[in-house]
C-alpha cells in the first residue's frame, strides 16, 4: 500500500476489514451528542515511561539519584524508639488516671472556679439547669484539651505520629483507632462529648415515656459518631486515601497525558521528560507526540530516550539541522539518529543505570557511622562528572575489582556511547569480563591473528615529533630527562623516514634504526637523499654518531621495541595501509573499544602496549576541538603502567571532558617514588576488602582526620557514706567479690583518622569497598563503606 493509500483509508476501518462506503461530497460530518466517557482505569505504565517518570533527588556528591528519597535532617538528640515509646504510653497513663481522679470527684477543687464564675441558679436543686449542664461539660472539656495538651507535649506525642505515622494508611488506621476509643470512652460517660449534646435537647423529650428517652439516646449516639467520625477522617485524610492519593501530602501520582495542579505558594510543577516539553517549547509538538507515543507503547527504550534527547541538544545548541531531526523522528520515531552500529542497546546489563543523568549503581551505603548521614543506605553510583576526575580502585585478587567495578562502568559507558554522549576504551586481559564482544565496536585482541582490527603504534598523528614523544613515554621507565632524551633519539629517525617514505617504519625496521644497524641506516640515508632533504640527512647523521657512544638510549629503546618484534605481533602495528589499525583519534565519535592485551607470554609487552595506549589517550583528548563527547579509558590493571607523565596529565583530564579509572592489585606494583603520587593525582579514590596496612597507610594519610567524641571512663573504689554505707559494701564484696567503685565520665573532642590503615586491612567486610568521591566541578564525597553486593 503506497503512502496515498494509507492516507485516504478511513481511520475506523479495522485492518483487514472492509472501508464503510464513502460518504457523498459536502455532506457534514456527524458530530457525537455528548463526548465519550472517561475510562474507567488509566491504562498500565510501560518501564520506559517509569523509569522517565521517577523522581531524581541528589543531595549529596556520588548518590545515586534515580528514586533516591534524602534522610531527613539528622537530629544528634533524636530519641530512641524505646525511649520515645514508653514516654508517651507513661504519659497516656498519666493522663487517663488524672482525669479518672478528678472525673470520680478525687480532686473536688478543680470544679470550684465554674460554680465561682456562673450564676448560682443553674446549681439550685438535685439536678443542675441546662445552661449548668452545657457549663460543666463546656468546662469539663477545657480541662481536658489543657491536660492533652500538657501530657501530650511531656510525652511527645507529636513526635510519635511525625516518625511512625507519616505513612498515608498507618495514619488513616491510626486516626480510625482513635475515634473508636474516643466513642467508647465518650459512651462510657469518661469523656464530655455526649454531655455537649444532651443540653439542646427540651426537658419534654425525656418525658414521653422510656421509648422517647431512647430514641433520645440513640439520636445523640449517632450525633457523636458523626462528630468522632468527622475529626477522623480529617485528621487522617481517609477521602484522599480513597481517592488513591497515597502521595506525601495526600498528593495524586503524577499520571500519564496529566499536568500537576500547582497548589498555593508551591513553585511551578516541572513536566515529567515523558512529555517532551522542549520540543513542545520549540514548536514540535507533532515529533513531541511521536516520541510520547513511542513511549507509553514500549517502543523506546532508554537508550533511545537518551539518544534521542542528546540529539535534540546537539541541534539546539548549534541552531541547525532541526528540520532533519524532526523529519528524522516522524519517520523512525525511537529508532533515529540510531548509533553507526545499529545497536540500541548491550547484550546484557549486569547493573543498574540511570542514562537520564548517566549514572551507573554500584552499592549501597552502610549503615555505619563513619559513614556521612545521607550516605547511610542510600545507593552509591558513578557518573562522568566523577570519572572526570579519575578513579584509582587498588584491591587484592579476588576482592572483586574487574566483577563488581570495572564490568559496570564500561557497561555504563558503552551505554552511553550507544546514546551519543561518551566513547570508551577498556583495556585488559583476554580472560577480563568486561562484557561481551558484541557489546564493542572494536575489539583488538591483540597476539591473536583472529583480531581483524590492529593498533596504530604512532596513535594516527602525521606529526614525528608528536609520535616520538609518545613512543618515548611508553618506552622509557627513568626520570623525564630520559624521557627527553629518547623522545630526541625517535625524532632523529621518525621525521627523515616519514618524509622519505610518507608513513612511519614498522616495529622491525624501527628496532633496527635504534640498534645502529650500518645498512638501516644506508637504506634510509638513501631516500632522504632521493626526496632531496638535506636536514633531515643531517638529523640522521647524527643519531648514526650517537648510536655508536657507549651508554646510548638508542640501545635501550632497541631493546624495549624488540618486544614487539616478535612472531606472535607479526601481523600487528602494520604502517603500510593493508591492515585496519585503531587510533585514538577516532574518540571524537561514540566509540566502544575493547583492547586485549596478551598477558601470559607477553607481559612485558603489555606492559609497554598500556602505557603506550595512556600516552595516545591523553594526547587524543587533550587535541579534540569537539569536546562535548565524554571520554574515559579504563585499564583493569594498571600495575607499571603509570608513569610520570601519566600523573602529569591526569589533572587536566577534568577540564577536557575526559576521565580514567586504574585498577590495581597492590600499590607495591608501582615504583615507590610513585606510590604516593598516584593516591594523590585522582580525585577519587577506592579501596576493596584486603588491602595490606601499607596500601591503606596511604590512603589513611590522604583522607584525613576528623573530629569525634571520645567518652574516658575513670573507676575508683567508693569511699563516701557513713558506718551503713561502708557495711553494706563489705557484705556486697564479700558476696560477688568485687569492689564497689564510682565511675567519673569525662566527654571531649579529639581529631582521628577517617579510616586508619588498621581499619581499611581488617574492618573492611568482603565484597565492600570505601570510596571517596570528588566531583570535576569541585564538590568532595567523604570515605563511604559501600556494599558492592547490593
Amino acid at each position: 500500500m503506497d503512502a496515498k493509500d494509507r492516507n485516504t483509508r478511513p481511520q475506523g476501518a479495522p485492518y483487514g476489514q472492509p472501508a464503510p462506503p464513502p460518504r457523498p461530497p459536502n455532506t457534514p460530518v456527524p458530530r457525537p451528542a455528548a463526548p465519550p466517557p472517561a475510562p474507567a482505569q488509566a491504562p498500565p505504565l510501560s518501564a520506559v515511561e517509569r523509569w522517565l517518570r521517577t523522581p531524581r533527588v541528589s543531595d549529596a556528591p556520588g548518590i545515586y539519584a534515580y528514586g533516591h528519597v534524602p534522610r531527613p535532617p539528622d537530629d544528634p538528640d533524636r530519641m530512641t524508639d524505646r525511649r520515645l515509646i514508653g514516654g508517651a504510653v507513661l504519659a497516656l497513663l498519666c493522663w487517663f488516671l488524672l482525669w479518672s481522679l478528678m472525673k470520680n470527684g478525687y480532686v473536688p477543687l478543680w470544679k470550684r472556679p465554674l460554680t465561682m464564675l456562673t450564676p448560682g441558679a443553674w446549681w439550685h436543686g438535685s439536678h443542675p439547669s441546662r445552661m449548668g449542664q452545657f457549663a460543666a461539660a463546656f468546662y469539663e472539656c477545657l480541662w481536658l484539651a489543657l491536660l492533652t495538651h500538657y501530657f501530650a507535649k511531656i510525652g511527645s506525642w507529636r513526635e510519635v505520629g511525625r516518625r511512625y505515622l507519616s505513612e498515608p494508611r498507618a495514619r488513616a488506621a491510626a486516626a480510625a483507632a482513635i475515634g473508636v476509643a474516643v466513642w467508647v470512652l465518650s459512651d462510657k460517660n469518661v469523656l464530655p462529648l455526649m454531655s455537649l449534646i444532651l443540653p439542646f435537647y427540651p426537658p419534654s423529650s425525656f418525658q414521653h415515656g422510656q421509648q422517647a428517652a431512647l430514641r433520645v439516646q440513640y439520636e445523640v449516639d449517632v450525633i457523636a459518631a458523626l462528630v468522632v467520625a468527622v475529626a477522623a477522617a480529617k485528621y487522617g485524610r481517609w477521602a484522599d486515601l480513597l481517592r488513591g492519593r497515597t502521595g506525601p501530602g495526600g498528593r495524586q501520582p503524577y499520571a500519564p497525558g496529566a499536568v500537576p495542579k500547582q497548589g498555593p505558594g508551591e513553585p511551578a510543577a516541572l513536566p515529567a521528560p515523558a512529555e517532551w516539553a522542549e520540543l513542545r517549547a520549540a514548536g514540535y509538538a507533532a515529533v513531541a507526540d511521536r516520541l510520547a507515543q513511542d513511549v507509553r507503547t514500549g517502543r523506546m527504550n532508554d537508550v533511545d530516550c537518551a539518544r534521542v534527547r542528546r540529539a535534540w541538544q546537539a541541534v539546539h545548541q548549534r541552531h541547525e539541522g532541526a528540520q532533519e531531526f524532526a523529519d528524522g523522528v516522524l519517520r523512525l520515531g525511537g529508532a533515529a539518529m540510531v548509533h553507526p552500529s545499529g545497536a540500541r542497546d548491550v547484550p546484557r546489563r549486569t547493573a543498574d543505570h540511570d542514562l537520564l543523568g548517566g549514572q551507573v549503581r554500584i552499592g549501597t551505603g552502610v549503615e555505619d557511622k563513619r559513614n556521612g548521614y545521607q550516605y547511610r543506605g542510600a545507593g552509591i553510583a558513578l557518573d562522568p562528572g566523577v570519572l572526570g576526575t579519575g578513579l584509582l580502585a587498588v584491591g587484592p585478587p579476588g576482592a572483586g575489582k574487574s566483577r563488581l567495578l570495572m564490568r559496570p562502568v564500561v557497561e555504563s559507558l558503552c551505554l552511553q556511547a550507544l546514546a551519543g554522549r561518551a566513547a570508551v576504551v577498556a583495556v585488559a586481559g583476554a580472560d577480563v569480563d568486561l562484557g561481551p564482544a558484541e557489546a564493542y565496536d572494536v575489539v583488538i585482541s591483540l597476539a591473536d591473528p583472529a583480531s581483524r582490527y590492529d593498533l596504530d603504534l604512532y596513535g594516527g598523528t602525521t606529526d614525528p615529533d608528536t609520535a616520538a614523544w609518545l613512543l618515548a613515554e611508553a618506552l622509557t621507565d627513568g626520570p623525564e630527562t630520559d624521557q627527553r632524551r629518547a623522545a630526541t633519539a625517535l625524532g632523529q629517525l621518525l621525521g627523515p623516514y616519514a618524509a622519505a617514505h610518507g608513513r612511519f617504519p614498522p616495529v622491525p625496521v624501527l628496532r633496527e634504526l635504534l640498534e645502529g644497524l650500518p645498512h638501516a641506516f644506508a637504506a634510509l640515508r638513501e631516500a632522504v637523499d632521493a626526496v632531496g632533504m638535506p636536514g633531515l640527512v643531517r638529523e640522521l647523521d647524527a643519531r648514526e654518531r650517537q648510536s655508536a657512544r657507549p651508554g646510548d638510549i638508542g640501545t635501550a629503546l632497541a631493546d624495549r621495541i624488540g618486544v614487539l618484534d616478535r612472531p606472535a605481533f607479526a601481523g600487528f602495528f602494520d604502517t603500510s595501509g593493508r591492515s585496519r589499525p585503531f587510533a585514538m583519534h577516532a574518540l571524537a565519535h561514540p566509540l566502544r573499544v575493547r583492547v586485549e592485551l596478551p598477558e601470559r607470554g607477553h607481559a612485558e609487552a603489555s606492559r609497554i602496549l598500556v602505557r603506550l595506549l595512556l600516552a595516545q589517550f591523553t594526547a587524543a583528548v587533550s587535541a579534540r576541538r569537539d569536546r562535548s563527547l565524554f571520554a574515559c579509558i579504563v585499564v583493569d590493571d594498571a600495575a607499571q603502567a603509570l608513569s610520570e607523565g601519566t600523573l602529569r596529565a591526569l589533572p587536566s583530564l577534568r577540564g577536557l571532558n575526559a576521565g580514567a579509572l586504574f585498577g590495581l592489585r597492590s600499590l607495591d606494583a608501582l615504583p615507590e617514588g610513585l606510590r604516593g603520587a598516584v593516591v594523590g593525582a585522582v580525585g577519587c579514590r577506592m579501596v576493596f576488602a584486603g588491602v595490606s596496612p601499607r596500601d591503606g597507610r596511604f590512603f589513611s594519610e590522604t583522607w584525613g582526620t576528623m573530629r569525634v567524641q571520645t567518652r574516658d571512663v575513670t573507676r575508683t573504689p567508693d569511699q563516701s557514706g557513713g558506718l551503713p554505707r561502708r557495711l553494706s559494701r563489705g557484705v556486697r564484696r564479700l558476696f560477688t567479690g568485687e569492689v564497689v567503685t564510682t565511675e567519673s565520665v569525662t566527654v571531649r573532642e579529639v581529631e582521628r583518622e577517617r579510616w586508619s590503615a588498621a581499619d581499611l586491612s581488617h574492618q573492611v567486610p568482603v565484597g565492600h569497598a570505601v570510596v571517596s568521591l570528588t566531583t570535576t566541578t569541585g564538590e568532595h564525597a567523604p570515605p563511604v563503606l559501600v556494599d558492592l553486593r547490593t
